[in-house]
């Protein structure tokens, strides 16, 4: 078997994406069950963690489902730097009622040890983004039996997942919330749009092709599968899910949501993501390029936006969502993904339809 006969196996093409702090095992368990291929966001977890999550969506259904990882440092950073950054927040921590926290001593999980545990409990794929593992790695992974996904936010990156034996890409266009993958050049350099990633990516590499960023129905699914793409992933569609782990406040703030409300940030976190535009988004933002790289950044946010959360602020929390997100809507995870592939086909229906009365002019 392939990851391309995996991905064309499936019933609904349709990828739930890992989104660490929005989703659980249960959204992953309840995609998968309905046909889709359900994934879990293992960043925030510990190697024991990982295992156990692993262990228990493999109880629960026989059916595929992925595992994602970031690939980020886990060096200890210059305690000038962090108390620099602890000082620009200290006035946002008074805002919230919260205390500023000491500097801590571990800023993320050691990847390395996190990626030990996946390869020792191997899920049917296993992804990552925010830059490669080398050949030995993904060799590891495919001797215990998990395919690799690489994400890729240009036509370089997609080459070089292809270059260490990757069996899949995922294209994460400009529009997608959350973080954005890009490790081989700078953000501003690596903003490229869905329709033109999966476009480009496909006739570039031989490899499967997942399309990400800005679908979020049934019409977005025909159009990416149009351009040859082998399955979507989707994440924004799914925040207002039932078993989607967001808050009430996150909830909330995507209801009341403009046209046209998100922005890239690195305040949060020191990485660019997509989210609703908030206060803390617009006063940090002359203050964006001093902040920490990720995870540093985040590590020391990471209390500032819980307590924001628990007082139901969505002005000082990191509202990840992606363009369109007006379209999200309410329901069962398993009865979206089969109301989107059911749009799919009468999207593609009517342009089949249209392309027939073209050809008789």
């Amino acid at each position: 078997m392939s990851l391309a006969a995996l991905l064309d196996g499936l019933p609904i093409p349709i990828i739930q994406a890992p989104m660490a702090g929005a989703t659980t095992g249960a959204i992953a368990l309840a995609v998968s069950q309905a046909g889709g291929l359900g994934s879990l966001a293992a960043a925030g977890l510990t190697p024991e963690e990982i295992e156990a999550g692993v262990a228990a969506l493999k109880r629960e259904t026989s059916r595929p489902f992925a595992v994602n990882l970031l690939v980020a440092p886990s060096d200890t950073p210059d305690a000038g730097v962090v108390a620099a950054a602890l000082a620009r927040l200290a006035p946002w921590y008074a805002q919230a009622g919260a205390p500023l926290p000491a500097a801590p001593n571990r800023f993320a999980h050691d990847f390395q040890a996190q990626l030990a545990a996946l390869t020792r409990a191997p899920p049917p794929v296993a992804s990552f983004a925010f830059d490669l593992i080398d050949r030995a790695q993904v060799e590891a992974l495919h001797a215990a039996g998990s395919y690799v996904v690489g994400t890729a936010n240009t036509v370089a990156e997609a080459r070089a997942w292809a270059e260490v034996g990757a069996d899949g890409i995922c294209a994460q266009g400009f529009e997608a919330g959350g973080h954005r993958g890009n490790f081989l050049a700078e953000t501003e350099a690596s903003l490229v749009g869905t329709l033109a990633l999966v476009a480009t990516v496909r006739d570039a590499v031989d490899l499967p092709l997942i399309a990400a960023g800005g679908i979020m129905d049934g019409r977005g699914v025909a159009a990416a599968l149009a351009l040859g793409a082998n399955a979507v992933q989707m994440g924004t569609a799914f925040l207002l899910s039932d078993q989607a782990a967001t808050s009430a406040a996150w909830r909330e703030a995507i209801a009341a949501a403009p046209d046209d409300p998100t922005r890239l940030t690195r305040a949060f976190t020191g990485r660019h993501a997509r989210g609703l535009e908030n206060r803390f988004m617009r006063e940090m933002r002359p203050l964006e390029d001093a902040v920490p790289a990720y995870p540093v950044q985040n590590r020391l946010t990471g209390p500032l936006r819980a307590a924001a959360e628990a007082a139901g602020d969505a002005q000082m929390m990191s509202v990840w969502a992606g363009q369109a997100v007006a379209l999200a809507g309410p329901g069962d995870a398993g009865d979206l993904i089969r109301r989107w592939w059911a749009q799919a086909g009468e999207a593609a229906a009517g342009v089949s339809v249209r392309v027939n009365r073209g050809e008789k002019v």
